[in-house]
């Protein structure tokens, strides 16, 4: 996207180029919704049953002052550094180099959850069970790989097309298996007990991480402080109305089964419709899920050879940083990490909750660094303020949540932490 140049008082754009609040609604909606939806229903209905749609709730509610508080970030500094240039921007540079290094190291272990999300679809159309999950999830890792090395992009044109195929699908399984719901599902309501909501909270990370996107794409909107809160409120509304519609639907119609479902948009759907419809939903995951890690393994690898550029990371990483360059080193080390995380995941009989909350731990503090830093840098006591410290108390209550999943992002941000003061001596 071509653009003249963006006034820093404003927040304006001296051409007419740039993101609509309709056009920055949809890439809210398609950088949230991701792959999470396919699977996550499931998985909190494992861990709390019922009782999950609380967790549901909680997260949908966590959103409004977690995204607000980032799209208040972005319409003041516009910057598509995201979280790390208000790191940088609140506590200097080694606060940056840390967000850096726990989003750099948690792409190669999301990578194996989400093309295993995928997998359990593919497996649940042709069969095969785990094995053909595990084997497709390697596919998927390498198929990214590939593209990336090759400088192969998924456009964002369709990767918002994918997005809306998938909010397509998941309205047409609402709606027709609405008609087949029971309210005795849900009953016993928590058989695990109430404890169960706080971790089925945490693994529910993984669906709503992607709210520091709107911050990230500040600075491609018209006019950021007009349209980025304008965006950000459409694109909570429609992503509470879709995940809580399809949860809310497989628990009625699924009931107990569930939580033990590895693909329940297609359970779902199969209820409503009948027919082949796990072969196109399976197609559908696969696409979203080559989309989503083909985004992540594209910015991870960037942000990598740019923290080998700056010293973050050891030099030799940092080939390819430059605008326009493939950052093959950086790529070669996210693809070697993702297959070996695929294959701890197998030799340890890891399933998708486990690798999905050690992500949400690092994407939690993240989050943490990127909310402190609204509260120092927002104007003290404002409406923006506020929210920052009610989002900054949410995400500290979810990382207390998440448990001892979190102990290997904080070992990270400590490695990152330790190495900039071993590089100032």
């Amino acid at each position: 996207m071509t653009v003249a140049s963006t006034d820093p008082a404003t927040g304006t754009r001296s051409a007419t180029q740039g993101l609509s609040v309709v056009q920055g609604t949809a890439l809210s909606v398609g950088a949230v919704l991701g792959t999470g939806v396919i699977t996550l229903p499931a998985v909190a209905a494992g861990i709390a049953g019922p009782a999950s749609l609380i967790a549901w709730l909680v997260m949908v509610v966590l959103s409004i002052p977690l995204a607000s508080t980032f799209a208040a970030l972005g319409a003041r500094y516009p910057d598509s550094g995201g979280v790390s240039t208000y790191a940088r921007r609140a506590f200097g540079g080694r606060a940056a180099t840390v967000v850096g290094w726990v989003f750099y190291f948690a792409v190669p272990v999301g990578a194996p959850a989400a093309a295993m999300m995928a997998g359990n679809y593919v497996a649940d159309a042709v069969g095969g069970g785990r094995p053909t999950s595990i084997a497709v999830g390697y596919v998927l890792i390498a198929v990214v790989v590939i593209m990336n090395a090759f400088g192969l992009r998924i456009s964002g044109r369709a990767q918002l097309a994918l997005t809306g195929g998938l909010a397509l699908i998941m309205t047409i399984t609402i709606v027709a298996a609405l008609p087949h719901a029971r309210w005795a599902n849900l009953t016993p309501f928590a058989p695990r007990g109430w404890s169960a909501i706080g971790p089925a909270a945490a693994v529910l990370v993984w669906g709503f991480a992607g709210w520091e996107a709107v911050a990230s794409l500040s600075a491609e909107y018209r006019h950021s402080q007009r349209d980025v809160p304008r965006a950000a409120a459409a694109a909570i509304t429609i992503v509470a109305v879709l995940y809580l519609g399809l949860a809310t639907t497989a628990l009625l119609v699924l009931g107990s089964a569930t939580g033990s479902s590895t693909a329940p948009l297609s359970d779902v759907l199969a209820v409503g419709i009948g027919g082949q419809v796990r072969i196109v939903t399976a197609l559908v995951a696969v696409l979203l899920t080559i989309g989503a890690m083909n985004a992540y393994f594209a910015g991870g690898s960037k942000l990598g050879a740019a923290l080998g550029r700056d010293g973050g990371l050891p030099t030799w990483i940092g080939q390819g940083s430059a605008v326009g360059q493939i950052p093959r080193r950086s790529l070669m080390i996210t693809g070697v990490l993702a297959a070996a995380s695929q294959t701890a995941a197998m030799i340890f009989r890891l399933g998708v909750t486990d690798l999905v909350l050690l992500t949400t731990g690092a994407f939690t503090l993240v989050y943490i660094f990127g909310t402190a830093a609204a509260v120092r840098l927002l104007p003290r006591r404002s409406v923006g303020w506020w929210t920052a410290v009610i989002a900054l108390v949410s995400v500290l209550v979810l990382a207390a949540l998440t448990g001892l999943h979190l102990i290997w992002a904080v070992a990270i941000a400590l490695g990152a932490y330790l190495s900039t003061r071993l590089r100032r001596q």
